[in-house]
């Protein structure tokens, strides 16, 4: 079983059946913000903790997360994805990912 370290930023989600590791890497991250259409990594941020996110958004943060744990797949690879938990766990695993990101490992 695949298991991530909380304290590497690492977050776990199944996808069509197959347990991966997520990480928000500086790539990862650059393409997140491209994909998004914004400026700054404190545009990305805020984006998400204000709440103004869409379910778009969450599958862009969810790939970004799987191409930085080494997923060659892209956004259109996980529109027809099963995601074990559904949405719900698309968003949990969405935000551990960016408080992982941006908080330091106590």
């Amino acid at each position: 079983m695949v298991v991530a370290n909380p304290l590497q930023g690492q977050v776990a989600l199944t996808l069509n059946g197959k347990r991966h590791v997520l990480k928000l890497t500086l790539g990862a991250l650059a393409e997140l913000e491209a994909s998004m259409q914004l400026d700054t990594l404190v545009a990305l941020v805020e984006r998400f903790e204000v709440g103004k996110f869409s379910s778009s958004d969450v599958l862009r943060l969810v790939v970004a997360g799987l191409r930085g744990g080494g997923w060659r797949g892209g956004y259109d690879d996980i529109l027809t994805a099963e995601i074990e938990g559904g949405p719900l766990e698309a968003a949990r695993v969405g935000a551990e990912l960016i408080q992982r990101a941006f908080s330091t490992p106590t």
